[in-house]
This record gives structure tokens, sequence and C-alpha cells, in this order.
């Protein structure tokens, strides 16, 4: 992965895509399609706070 991840941008997607699936007028199709995107989405965050806290738990270990 060339480019850094945008925790930032990618909550705000997420936030988004709630949004938009909570819309009554949001067809089956797209709620699969958003979904989809709310997974990666999500594992993009999860691996992002995964490599913080190791980073944390480095330093932790450095200080001691």
């Amino acid at each position: 992965m060339d480019k850094k991840f945008d925790y930032a941008a990618a909550v705000a997607e997420l936030e988004k895509i709630a949004a938009k699936v909570e819309e009554p007028g949001t067809k089956l199709d797209d709620i699969d399609k958003l979904v989809s995107r709310s997974k990666e989405l999500l594992k993009g965050c999860r691996d992002y706070l995964q490599g913080v806290k190791e980073k944390i738990d480095s330093i932790e270990k450095e200080d001691k």
C-alpha cells in the first residue's frame, strides 16, 4: 500500500455511509455496495489502530 491510510477520512466516510443506509429511499443494491465498502473501511481502521497500538507498546517498552 503506497498511500498512507487516512483514518479521519475513513471515519467520515463511514458516517456518510451510515446516514445513506438509514435513508428510506436507498435501494437494496446500493445498501449491499455500501456495506461492502464499510467492511473495507473498517478493516483499514482496525489495521491502522493496531499499528498505532504496536508503536505505543514499542515506545513504552523502550521507556522501561
